[in-house]
């Protein structure tokens, strides 16, 4: 099967087009007891940190909205390519970014001379093993055990409504403007999937994403297809129903003739874990087992 696809080490056109300008004013930098003076510079990190209840003295831009006790926080740039001059002049004690970007800005970041942590969000479990790294390390015990409990117990939900029930094949597409990968069981969505119950058609791989190869995916004939829209959402569904419309083969997929073809909606299916973990789980297992 690997001959068939064309392998996708770092998705920087994705990460690029998810990112845009906010409107926030700037304010004083605040700083937490102890001294610890952080740097987010992607929203899942900071809404991480939120749910910490930990101050930052710097946030990514971003069209998201980001967390109210931020409000005035100084702006960093977007997560693919942050401002090092505003980040180094934060005097920050830690930056954190995501292991997804670490390939493109760890050697940025050691060339400035800071110190930067890559989360690593590619999965709920990692997910979870970082939010209680951070909670160990910022004395937020408490708060990081109360995170993730809730997500412990939604997957023993998960599994208890999944367990006994066929397991449907997935094809999870994901699209920025202009084209689109084949998610892989290694992506945060593709995670979510196998945990919900259902069978990635594409096993055995070491990367989040793959080029896509439609007659080999055909072949395959997936029960259900996933498409999850970025950059900009409302472009990419567009791009998505004209190629399914003009590309003759997708006619072929039993996904498409019984109708099992859903969009993913960005806030829910990010590239990489957030906190709604349990709201997306909730939506998938709607499209996995409809009756």
């Amino acid at each position: 099967m690997r001959a068939k696809w064309i392998k996708i080490g770092m998705l920087v056109a994705v990460f690029a087009l998810l990112m845009g300008c906010s409107s926030v004013e700037v304010a004083p930098a605040a700083e937490n007891q102890g001294g610890d003076r952080v740097v987010t510079t992607t929203v899942a990190a900071t809404q991480i940190m939120d749910a910490l209840e930990m101050d930052l003295v710097g946030i990514p831009k971003s069209v998201k909205d980001l967390p109210k006790r931020y409000a005035g926080v100084p702006l960093v740039g977007n997560p693919m390519s942050p401002d090092m001059e505003i980040v180094k002049s934060l005097n920050p004690t830690q930056v954190l970014s995501v292991t997804t970007l670490e390939y493109d800005l760890a050697e940025v970041f050691k060339n400035t001379g800071i110190e930067a942590s890559f989360l690593d969000l590619t999965s709920v479990e990692k997910m979870n093993n970082a939010i209680l790294a951070l909670g160990t390390k910022y004395n937020r015990q408490k708060q990081a055990d109360a995170i993730v409990s809730k997500y412990t117990q939604k997957l023993a939900d998960i599994n208890e409504k999944a367990k006994g029930k066929k397991q449907p094949t997935v094809l999870i597409l994901l699209g920025v403007p202009g084209s689109y990968l084949v998610a892989t069981e290694l992506s945060y969505i593709g995670d979510l999937v196998k945990i919900a119950g259902g069978k990635n058609i594409v096993q055995g791989e070491t990367v989040e994403y793959l080029a896509s190869n439609t007659e080999y995916l055909q072949q395959s004939n997936p029960d259900i297809i996933l498409r999850a829209a970025h950059g900009m959402p409302e472009e990419v569904i567009i791009m998505f129903d004209q190629e399914f419309k003009k590309n003759d083969i997708w006619k072929h997929f039993n996904a498409v003739s019984n109708n099992r073809v859903y969009d993913l909606e960005e806030e829910l299916f990010g590239t990489t874990g957030n906190l709604l973990v349990n709201e997306a789980l909730d939506v998938l297992m709607k499209m996995l087992y409809p009756s």
